[in-house]
């Protein structure tokens, strides 16, 4: 019996990735890390910056998210994100210049605790992955 499911995450541009060969899906939920295996209740969560980690049977592949939305279903995973990067081709210039901005972001004037939360959130996983 398999133990495979479909994931798709979708940016703005374009459909980023849709794989059928998916074992295990390991998220950033705004709840903590939430790990996906097949048969898994159906879920709706938000999803904080962080790492999302595809294991299939082609291999794992790791992808840095600033946010979004994910929905698992009749063995679908759908992610729905504003911003989707390939650790593979996320260059350190490219970490740096984010950091740059997320910590500017926290010194700005009327930040609420919540968005400060997402920023330091965002600045821990930027300098972990540097």
């Amino acid at each position: 019996m398999s133990e495979e499911f479909n994931l798709e995450i979708i940016n703005p541009d374009k459909s980023f990735l849709n794989k059928e060969d998916v074992t295990e899906v390991v998220v950033p939920a705004l709840e903590g890390e939430m790990g996906i295996l097949k048969d898994h209740i159906s879920i709706i969560s938000f999803l904080k910056p962080g790492i999302i980690k595809v294991y299939s049977k082609s291999g794992e592949n790791k992808y840095y998210i600033e946010d979004g939305i994910l929905e698992f279903k009749n063995n679908n995973l759908s992610v729905l994100t504003s911003s989707i990067i390939s650790l593979k081709d996320l260059e350190k210039s490219k970490i740096q210049e984010l950091l740059k901005v997320a910590e500017e972001d926290t010194g700005k004037e009327g930040v609420n605790d919540q968005s400060r939360y997402l920023i330091d959130q965002k600045i821990e996983v930027l300098k972990s992955i540097n």
